[in-house]
């Protein structure tokens, strides 16, 4: 039997490939896409949080990871602008919080380069650090850092993946027109 502190997980398909969701005590601890086998992002989980993290069987599904398929859904289907989730940001410290508070400001259908994300998070000379905490944010998607380009307007990276940042742009770009 599993405490309500254990985090718990489930892997959501989606159309940029497997998104993992994991929940503890009512608030998501991560929402990111990834690849590679399950257990070995499950084991690299349990490390980051120093818990055990238990998988969460659909038919005993909870609110929380009910509501964040419902809104990755929606959001892929050109239905959802913002999401709407109670994150844990316990593991998401100083500059780097403030930093992805800022993102979350990007409009959608919109970007802003990594300088401007510095100064709005009141940095103004941090843009590697608007870098830094955009590719280890554990909310992507939700904290839209595929909004975030470099100063001349190319894309950059997203976790090794280009693709999928060129993806969330282009679809948000289609849907807000």
């Amino acid at each position: 039997m599993t405490s309500p502190e254990t985090p718990r997980y489930r892997v959501h398909p989606s159309p940029i490939g497997d998104i993992m969701i994991v929940e503890r005590e009512g608030s998501l601890m991560t929402v990111h896409p990834f690849d590679g086998p399950v257990y070995a992002e499950v084991a690299r989980l349990s490390m980051w949080l120093r818990a055990a993290v238990e998988q969460q069987h659909p038919e005993r599904e909870n609110d929380v990871i009910s509501e964040t398929i419902t809104q990755l859904e929606q959001y892929f289907a050109g239905e959802r602008e913002a999401f709407e989730l109670p994150l844990d940001w316990s593991t998401v410290r100083g500059f780097t919080r403030d930093a992805l508070e800022a993102v979350c400001e990007i409009p959608y259908g919109e970007t802003a380069g990594y300088g401007e994300v510095a100064i709005a998070a009141g940095s103004p000379r941090a843009a590697r650090a608007v870098g830094t905490a955009c590719a280890h944010t554990p909310f992507s998607i939700v904290v839209p850092v595929h909004r975030v380009v470099r100063a001349d307007g190319s894309l950059g990276e997203y976790g090794g993946h280009p693709e999928i940042k060129k993806h969330l742009i282009d679809l948000e770009r289609r849907t807000s027109e």
